[in-house]
């Protein structure tokens, strides 16, 4: 009997070690494999980290260049309501000049867009009643100084305008009103007003 368990506990013992040494290289294998997972997990962690970081830079420099665009959009539609102002105040400012000043710019105006000095005048309303005959007075005047036929004459018909005027002879009209004048400078005047306003 004791040889028989003299081998079995020699079986016993080798199965032991040998399980031992299956366990100890598992055990190897696992903690290789865990190392090596761990290893390609933090990789990808950092990768992913640096295409997050990559992407929010992005991000935030479109978002800076989106900001900065919409910011000289506001500053150029701030100038331009500014400039349109402008003009509408200087329509204001001439429609509303000293009788005296304002019968010289008409008068000027009308002999200036004269071609035969025979033309009809006409007028807004206000400007018919108030200072028509004197305008086309002081523009005959004009056209006599200059050597043309001073013949121009008050329409007895009126239009809507701001101010200014309209010279009518036959179906051909000049238009000389406010509104068309700073209309037809505005182009070369605006950067100019534009300049005093905001330099």
């Amino acid at each position: 009997m004791k040889g028989i368990d003299k081998i079995t506990s020699r079986i016993l013992a080798d199965a032991e070690a040998e399980c031992a040494a299956v366990k100890k290289e598992s055990d190897g294998r696992c903690a290789a494999i865990k190392a090596q997972a761990e290893k390609k997990a933090q990789e990808e962690y950092l990768r992913l980290v640096r295409e997050g970081v990559k992407d929010t830079e992005q991000r935030v420099q479109r978002m800076d260049r989106t900001a900065k665009l919409e910011a000289k959009k506001s500053v150029l539609n701030m100038k331009q309501e500014a400039v349109t102002a402008a003009f509408e105040l200087a329509k204001t400012k001439i429609a509303e000049l000293p009788e005296r000043d304002y019968v010289g710019f008409l008068a000027r105006q009308a002999a200036g867009a004269a071609v035969t000095g025979e033309e009809e005048v006409i007028f807004n309303g206000r400007d018919a009643s108030a200072v028509g005959a004197k305008a086309v007075k002081a523009a005959n005047e004009l056209l006599a100084a200059k050597g043309m036929p001073a013949a121009l004459t008050l329409s007895g018909s009126t239009r809507e305008m701001a101010g200014g005027l309209v010279l009518k002879q036959g179906d051909i009209e000049v238009n000389c009103t406010v509104d068309t004048l700073l209309d037809l400078s505005r182009g070369e005047l605006a950067a100019r007003v534009a300049e005093v306003l905001f330099e």
